[in-house]
Formats: structure tokens, C-alpha cells, sequence
């Protein structure tokens, strides 16, 4: 394993506010790109699958398949297991995995899919090589991240410059690369990838709600998290310049014409037969 693979971190952690927001994705709003491939029968692997909520999701559109979770933090599990219960899923399990070496057969899986992950591993060109290994010729891989440089938002805010300043200072200390989204067509080329298309679609919180929701759980994740922690510790930032950040966020919600936009870039790569 690569010194890079071996210090990057996962940069939020598990924190309440993190999962506020994990536990609040869906196949519909955070893989729709993938959806139209699925097939009833299909065997799906859902990498760095977190709390399970896409994952139940996906198990749902394969009635007569099946699909495995995996993630590399084993305690996130338990709660994933919990939701295919409440949900009555029969067909989904959960594994602890490491993206960089997939304790799978070659030719396994009909999709292989990550949302949100490729941004904190340390080899995103080795995660997409063994996805690729694991897929059945013929099958998917499919990924989708955010991309932190191209966030916008209104009304401007030197706070919330800052906020971007520092988590793109905190995450590429922790070995990742919080603008994977752009990256990703360039990674799977880089991992032998040949037929890969590319897309991009978007998170947008505008509403009160929507604001409310959006800036609470990044002010709280500012100071309360696993991210606050490395910031502190590492000395990208004060526990006073975290508050600051957190006051932004707070204040940005409250604005009435308040705007937040995610961008995400998205590939879909067919394993060829």
C-alpha cells in the first residue's frame, strides 16, 4: 500500500451533524445518473456505504438481486443493518472493505458503486482499478463526487470563503481531494478505463427549510466534528476561527435570498465483455 493510501483519513468522520446529512441521501437524489441501468436481477456493491441509506435504495430497484454495502469504518454498519430491517430488506448485507484492495473474486459484481468516496481515499486511480477488477464484464461502475472549488452560493460572505479556504486545507492534509468530482473522468482513464461517460448534476438548498437544514449541520460539523478536530490539531485553524466559520454559516441561512449549490461530477463506466 502507497504512503498516500495509508494516511489519508476520512476527513468528517461520524459526527450527529454528518450523518444529518448522509442519512438524508437517496438513489433518487444522489445516484439518479445510475438509476436507468438497474435491472431487477442485478448484484450491486455499494462502496463507502455509510449509514445504508442509498444502499437500501438500491436493494429496492433489485428486488430479485442483491446488493452489499461496504464501508471502512465498521461502527457506521450497525445502523445500516438497522435501516434494511426497518425497511424489510431481504437482500442486502453489510461488509467492512478497503476500496484499495476489495477482498472480492474478479467478475463479481453487475454495478460497483461509490458516492461521496473517492474524494477521501489516498489512491482514487487503485479504488477505481479494483472496482473495475470486481465488476462482471459488461456491468457498471459507478461513481459520483462533490467537488468543493466549484461550490456556490448568495449572498457572498468573506466567512464562508474562509469555511472553503480551510476544508480544502484540512482535506488535502488528511491525503484526499475534495474537487474529485472534475477528477473523476481523468481517474478512471488513468485506472484503464476505456468506455467512461461523464456527467454532473447538483445539490441545491434555497428554500427556508432547505437553508436551515444546510447551514445547521455545517456549523455544527465546523466545530463539533472529527473535521474540527483535524483542523484544530493539525493548525489549519483556532477554535475561535472555527466559532467564526460556524457564525457564517448560521448567518447565511438566515439570509431570506439565501442560495447554496453542490456541484458533483458523475461517471458511468461499462466494463467491456
Amino acid at each position: 500500500m502507497s504512503k498516500s493510501q495509508e494516511t489519508a483519513v476520512y476527513t468528517h468522520g461520524h459526527h450527529e451533524s454528518v450523518l444529518r446529512s448522509h442519512t438524508w441521501r437517496t438513489a433518487a437524489n444522489s445516484a439518479a445518473y445510475l438509476l436507468g441501468s438497474l435491472k431487477p436481477h442485478m448484484k450491486i456493491l455499494d462502496i463507502g456505504c455509510g449509514p445504508g441509506t442509498i444502499t437500501a435504495d438500491l436493494a429496492a430497484h433489485v428486488p430479485d438481486g442483491h446488493v452489499t454495502g461496504v464501508d471502512h469504518a465498521p461502527g457506521i454498519l450497525d445502523q445500516a443493518r438497522d435501516l434494511a430491517d426497518e425497511r424489510g430488506l431481504d437482500n442486502v448485507e453489510f461488509a467492512v472493505a478497503d476500496v484499495h484492495a476489495l477482498k472480492y473474486p474478479d467478475d463479481t459484481f453487475c454495478v460497483v458503486h461509490a458516492h461521496q468516496v473517492l474524494q477521501h481515499v489516498g489512491d482514487p486511480v487503485q479504488a477505481l482499478r479494483e472496482m473495475y477488477r470486481v465488476t462482471k464484464p459488461g456491468g457498471f461502475i459507478a461513481v459520483r463526487d462533490s467537488d468543493y472549488s466549484a461550490m456556490t452560493w448568495y449572498p457572498l460572505s468573506q466567512g464562508m470563503d474562509d469555511w472553503l479556504d480551510l476544508y480544502l486545507r484540512v482535506a488535502r492534509a488528511n491525503g484526499g481531494e475534495p474537487d474529485a468530482g472534475r477528477r473523476l473522468k481523468s481517474w478512471a482513464l488513468a485506472a484503464g478505463i476505456r468506455d467512461v461517460s461523464a456527467s454532473s448534476s447538483t445539490w441545491t438548498f434555497a428554500t427556508e427549510d432547505e437553508r436551515s437544514w444546510w447551514s445547521g449541520l455545517w456549523a455544527d460539523r465546523t466545530v463539533a466534528s472529527a473535521y474540527a478536530e483535524r483542523a484544530t490539531q493539525a493548525g489549519h485553524a483556532t477554535a475561535e476561527q472555527l466559532r467564526a466559520v460556524a457564525d457564517a454559516w448560521r448567518e447565511w441561512g438566515r439570509q431570506e435570498d439565501g442560495w447554496f449549490s453542490v456541484l458533483h461530477g458523475e461517471i458511468l463506466c461499462r466494463k467491456e465483455v
